[in-house]
Order: C-alpha cells, then structure tokens, then sequence
C-alpha cells in the first residue's frame, strides 16, 4: 500500500514541477499491451518565462530539454525494471515514427523521447550489466547513461549532490534523502508558487502516509515517520508564513479605514479582518485538497471558524491532517469543524456537547447555513430548543 502512495506521489510532483514546461497528457498508454508510461513530457519552449522557469529546476530542469519519459521507482530498480522501461520507450519511438511515415514527414534524433529511469538505488552489478556509465563532468555524480542509441539513463538519487540544484529529484529519493530534501524546501521563499504547490502535494503524501499504519513493515513504518516529522514544521511554516500576509493585508486596509474611524481602530478592525480572511482561504483550500469538492455543510463551517485565534485554528488543521483520506475521515473532520464552532462560545455547553453535534450535522445544509448565521446571538437555551436537545 505505501509504495502506491509514493508513486502517486511521485507521479503529481512531475506534474506539478513540470507542468508548466510541457504540452500534451503527462500519463500515456502504449498500444502493444496495456502499459502505463508515469510522466510523458514534451517541452512547450513558446511558453513565456519558459528558460527561466527551467532554470529554476535545476538537474531536472536540464533533463526536461527534449521530450522525455520519466519513470520514478520507489524502491531500487531491478534488471525486469530497466528492460520494462525500455520496452515502453521503444513503443513510444517505434509509434512516433510510423506515424510521421503516415504524414511523409521526418522525425530528427532530438524530437525522439529520452528516457530517465530515477532510483533511489541501483546495484554496481546492474550498472554493469547495462553498461550505464557515470558523466560527471557534464551532469555530474549520480546518472549512468546507456549507450547512445539506447536514449536513456539511470538517475540514483541517493548518490546525487545535496544541493539546491537537484533538490527537485531528493524529494522523490526515499527515508533520510528524501525527508532533507522536504526540509531543504524551508530555504526557498515562503510565497515561491512552486514551494507552495509542492508541499501542498507533501502534505496530502503526510496524509496518505497515516492511513494503513497496521500494513506497513517496521522499516517502511519508521521511514514514514520520519518523513513526516519531516513536513511537520513545514506545514507549520506556511501557516505562520499565510497568516503574516493576512496581518499585513489587514494592517493596509486598518490604514486605510483609519482615515475615517479613527488610526488605532481601523488598524486593529482591518488587522482582524484580514487575519480572519486568510485563516478562511487556507481552510477552503485544506479541507478541498484533502477530501475533494466540499459539500453545503463543510462549506458552511468555515465563515466561523476562520475567527479562531491563530493557535485554535493550526490545532484543528493539524488535527485533521490525522484523519484518514475516505468517508470516516470526512465524518470525523465534519464532527471536530462542528465542534470547534460551537466551542467559540466557550465551554457552555459541557458533557451534552458530542450530542449537540449530533443534532446539528443532522441538519440539512441550508438549515445549518441559518442558524449558522443566528448563532452569535442566540442564548444557549434558544440553541438547545432549536437542536431539540434540552440541558439537564
């Protein structure tokens, strides 16, 4: 199970790296039997931006010049592995030039795909046996090419240099490699769009990583947790990092508004106010990431609990990255947004809450959108009578 969830992993990190570089579906079938190719890439240079971009990448960057399939492994790749590789790369090629034959066209060298096998590990006696042969002076330690005409190459992850250059290709590598490449993610800007984007990817692997803890060996287990101790404080750096911009959003508009109400008022109104927004972005964007297309009663939480003080709020996202990924989790993250809402009036309602939540998921969304909307003014009388449920 954990090794699908790493090669899910991997495949969503190609896409969202290099999504913005290539034209065409990232996953494609060969037609001589079902195969599956991870990551089909064609450059797309017209782009705007498009060499900077790939300067950004780095090593992956400079593999991603030509087209190219990217075939990631989990584990250490096997004699099978390289020779089913093989295989797909040269149904790929064989099917490109039947059909420039088909369009009397010529295909060059260069349009051909090349393919990058990347391994965490690979044996001296597997290098051997496909005469993969290191270029360090162009590409450095880590990558063994075929022969030319083979158009591939392995890449080792795990003998890669740790530097910013091939940080991109360690976060696919695995245990310790893999969760310091995840922290070396800390050195780049907190609003570098690809960071972002790709620990939102990290974090839903933290997530997946927590379901079927029984089915893992002591080592995969232990290696997951690492790499969550790993993503931990990232996670909790981006929050802090979201929750500044919305100070300062807020600080702007208080300015603003100050003119009119008064400086300290409108500062400390625009400040909560911003606060408030952002905290209510990154809810609507966590709870969509991990459970999909929100319904009307997920939705309806997350006006009130963007007020949450900022520790409440990490408490409750970090909780609910506990969860599981299916219909269990979804129910157990309705009950604690449930909760947490009703908790913003304090402890009132004591040992009947768990039943008052029961009473008000059992609502129909448009239901609990209204009461939603009353329930700052409403006594706690008026709450229970509404929900049916009466204090003792």
């Amino acid at each position: 199970m954990t090794r699908f969830v790493h090669d899910q992993f991997a495949k969503d990190l190609l896409d969202e790296i290099l999504g913005y570089m290539r034209t065409g579906n990232p996953a494609q079938e060969v037609a001589s039997e079902v195969k599956q190719i991870d990551f089909y890439f064609t450059p797309s240079p017209e782009k705007p931006d498009y060499l900077e971009y790939r300067e950004k990448l780095g090593l992956l960057g400079k593999m991603a010049t030509t087209p190219a399939l990217f075939e990631p492994f989990r584990n250490g790749v096997t004699v099978d592995d390289v020779q089913s590789c093989m295989s797909k790369l040269w149904d790929v090629t064989a099917k490109l030039k039947r059909q420039a034959r088909r369009e009397n066209t010529t295909i060059s060298e260069s349009e051909l795909p090349f393919l990058w096998i990347l391994t965490p590990t690979a044996s001296t006696s597997l290098l051997k046996g496909f005469k993969a042969t290191a270029d360090e002076k162009n590409w450095g330690k880590g990558i063994y090419f075929f022969g030319r005409h083979w158009r591939g190459a392995l890449v080792v992850i795990h003998q890669l240099p740790k530097t910013p250059e091939t940080i991109w290709l360690r976060i696919l590598g695995k245990g310790k490699v893999q969760a310091e490449a995840i922290t070396s993610l800390g050195a780049l800007p907190v609003d570098d769009p690809l960071r972002v984007n790709v620990l939102n990817l990290v974090y839903q692997l933290q997530q997946n990583l927590r379901v079927n803890q029984s089915e893992k060996s002591e080592l995969e287990a232990q290696e997951d947790e690492n790499l969550i101790m790993a993503i931990a404080p990232l996670f909790q750096e981006q929050l802090q990092a979201a929750e500044q911009k919305g100070i300062e959003r807020g600080i702007q508009q208080g300015k603003q508004e100050g003119r009119e109400e008064g400086i300290q008022q409108g500062l400390s109104q625009g400040l909560e106010r911003g606060r408030q927004e952002q905290q209510r972005l990154i809810l609507d964007n966590f709870l969509g990431a991990r459970f999909g297309e929100l319904d009307e009663k997920m939705i309806g939480f997350i006006p009130s609990l963007s007020t949450l003080s900022a520790p409440d709020f990490t408490r409750m996202l970090l909780s609910i990255s506990l969860f599981p990924v299916d219909e269990n989790g979804r129910q157990e993250a309705m009950r604690l947004l449930a909760e947490n809402v009703l908790r913003l009036r304090g402890n009132e309602l004591g040992d009947i809450l768990p039943t008052v939540v029961t009473n008000l998921l059992a609502l129909s969304g448009e239901e609990l959108r209204l009461l939603l909307e009353r329930l700052p003014q409403l006594s706690t009388d008026e709450l229970l009578n509404l929900l049916g449920e009466r204090r003792e």
